[in-house]
C-alpha cells in the first residue's frame, strides 16, 4: 500500500501522522511525507512600486524548517515499521499533494483538518477540501480532537 501524508508544523498534521501509526497496515506499506513551501507573494501599496525580490535566505530557512519537520515525521514512521520517503516541494500545498499522489500512484492521501469555517476558510482556502475533490485516490481527513 502507498500512502501520501500531507505534513506541516500544525497539530492537525501531527494528528494525521499519529493516526497512521496507530492503524494496522499491510507489511509492505510505504508512507511518503509531503510538505510544501509556498512561493512567497509580495503585496504593494502603490501600483507603480518596483518589485522587490523576496530574500533567498528566508525561503531557504523556511525550506530547511519543512525538511526538519519531515525528517522527524519520517523517523516516527520508521520506528512504527513503515518504509518511508520525504518530499519538500516549492509549491501550493493543494497541488503538491494531488501531484504527489498521482506520481506515487498512491492508494491513500492523508491530511489533517484545520477545521476552518466561514471567512477564514474563504480567505485561506482549504487544502483538505481541494485534495478530497481532486486527488486520484482515496483521501482521509483526520480531525484533531481537542484535549
Amino acid at each position: 500500500m502507498k500512502i501520501v501524508l500531507g505534513f506541516d508544523d500544525s497539530p492537525h498534521a501531527l494528528a494525521a501522522l499519529r493516526w497512521i501509526t496507530r492503524q494496522k497496515w499491510p507489511v509492505d506499506t510505504r508512507v511518503t511525507v509531503v510538505s510544501a513551501v509556498r512561493t512567497p507573494v509580495s503585496a504593494y501599496a502603490e501600483v507603480y512600486a518596483p518589485a522587490v525580490p523576496y530574500p533567498t535566505e528566508l525561503v531557504e530557512e523556511v525550506t530547511r524548517h519543512h525538511e526538519e519537520l519531515c525528517m522527524k515525521a519520517e523517523d516516527e514512521l520508521r520506528k512504527a515499521g513503515f518504509a518511508t520517503g520525504v518530499k519538500v516541494l516549492a509549491a501550493d500545498p493543494r497541488e503538491a499533494l494531488v501531484d504527489t499522489a498521482k506520481s506515487e500512484n498512491a492508494d491513500l492521501l492523508v491530511v489533517g483538518s484545520h477545521g476552518r469555517t466561514g471567512l477564514s476558510k474563504l480567505m485561506l482556502g482549504s487544502v483538505a477540501s481541494h485534495v478530497v475533490a481532486h486527488a486520484p485516490c482515496d483521501v482521509l481527513v483526520v480531525k484533531r480532537t481537542t484535549p
